[in-house]
């Protein structure tokens, strides 16, 4: 079983990953409809608003704090190898780094960036807007889903 301060930082590593699961839940279930269901320009304007609150320590610490424990959790298992649960905390690792953090990275600032760009009540934003909200609310469940497995297998490494 793991033990110690290796078993404090999975248990801190499941509920980051889950609290970051929890956000982004939140946004592709109501969040995103709710913005969607606006006038693109009202959208537009309510979407760049939340993205730069977003980039605030409040969440930029549980966000970014995760993928940091993830990766010391990562490291430590090479390092120390526990008998059980380490292609657990291999996977909760990787399904964090690469599905929620690197995917945040690849697929949802850019698209972030491109919006911040635009004039909310310019043409080119109202045509963008829709393809925004499908593109940006996809790889935001793929995000979420990633996030919650990666706190699941942190939890069946502890099992």
């Amino acid at each position: 079983m793991i033990g110690g301060p290796f078993f404090v930082l999975v248990v801190l590593g499941i509920l980051g990953t889950g609290l970051v699961a929890g956000v982004f839940c939140g946004f592709s279930t109501f969040v995103m409809r709710g913005l969607a269901a606006l006038p693109p320009a009202q959208g537009v304007a309510a979407m760049n608003a939340i993205n730069v609150a977003a980039v605030r320590p409040a969440f930029m610490t549980v966000f970014a704090g995760s993928a940091a424990l993830s990766a010391l959790i990562a490291v430590v298992t090479f390092v120390v190898w526990p008998e059980e649960g380490k292609a657990e905390l291999l996977l909760g690792s990787a399904l964090y780094l690469v599905g929620s953090f690197g995917l945040t990275i690849v697929a949802n600032v850019p698209r972030n960036d491109r919006l911040a760009r635009l004039t909310p009540g310019a043409p080119e934003a109202a045509v963008y807007w829709p393809a925004y909200v499908r593109e940006w609310t996809f790889w935001n469940h793929v995000r979420t889903v990633a996030s919650a497995a990666a706190a699941l297998v942190y939890i069946v490494a502890l099992a």
